[in-house]
């Protein structure tokens, strides 16, 4: 049983150490679409 419970946190350990590092090393590409949004004249104080 004490095998089955190292092996199971060993194997956790490893796929959120895995997944750290995916997260760290993942080059993730800026957004390239444009943004435009109509903000209607009411909303600033004159």
């Amino acid at each position: 049983m004490k095998t089955l419970v190292r092996l199971l946190i060993f194997v956790i350990l490893l796929a959120v150490i895995g997944g750290v590092a995916f997260l760290a090393t993942w080059d993730i590409p800026a957004p390239t679409a444009p943004v435009e949004r109509e903000i209607p004249t009411d909303r600033f104080p004159r």
